[in-house]
């Protein structure tokens, strides 16, 4: 290797190789550093992504609960009418339907109590009961009570059609607006099946 003897010449030399040094360390760094950031850019975008926004990731709405909340006292009203049958009422076929809303719809009630347990919602809501689509006022119940034979029958199923036919609307609105799987299961059932009391019941007019 050939020695500088000029002053001027081993200086520049010298600059020259603490400046390719210098480009090859940071050659290294920026890839390091690239690399790292891709690293660390990776678990960034995996943090930060997204996860399920609330509203898919809960299983009910407004809907839901307004409809749990309106049936549960629509059904008990509806117990309270089959109860009164008893030692009241005198057609067989009148019989069989209180006996089908009482195995029917007593269970619904516990379900609809439990569901809106675990949503965290109040049993009742605001506005009570009785401005509901097919709610007996407290007249209408005083003067079921009073009758007794065929005068029950025929009163029972009027009173009946127009609750259930009350009841039908509910399920329908909750089908269409409802989020919830089961909800709209139940509300499924309340549509057909009343619906179908509902015919029994006109049927039970017609003859009566």
């Amino acid at each position: 290797m050939r020695a500088f003897t000029n002053p001027t010449a081993r200086k520049l030399a010298l600059a020259g190789s603490v400046a390719a040094v210098g480009l090859l360390l940071s050659a290294c760094g920026s890839d390091g550093d690239s690399m790292s950031g891709m690293e660390h850019g990776g678990k960034t975008s995996a943090s930060a992504s997204p996860s399920s926004p609330a509203s898919a990731s809960a299983s009910f709405n407004d809907a839901d609960v307004a409809f749990a909340q309106a049936m549960i006292p629509h059904h008990q009203q509806a117990l309270e009418m089959a109860k009164l049958a008893d030692g009241r009422a005198e057609d067989a076929e009148v019989q069989k339907i209180v006996a089908a809303i009482e195995k029917a719809q007593d269970p619904e009630i516990a379900t609809m109590k439990s569901w809106l347990k675990g949503w965290g919602k109040p049993e009742s809501a605001a506005h009570g009961g009785h401005d509901m689509a097919g709610m007996m006022t407290e007249q209408d119940m005083k003067d079921l009570e009073a009758l007794k034979g065929k005068p029950f029958d025929r009163k029972f199923a009027e009173l009946m059609i127009a609750h259930h036919e009350g009841a039908v609307e509910m399920a329908r609105t909750e089908l269409k607006d409802g989020r919830d799987e089961k909800a709209k299961k139940l509300a499924a059932d309340v549509v057909r099946t009343q619906s179908a009391e509902i015919a029994e019941l006109r049927k039970i007019l017609d003859r009566l």
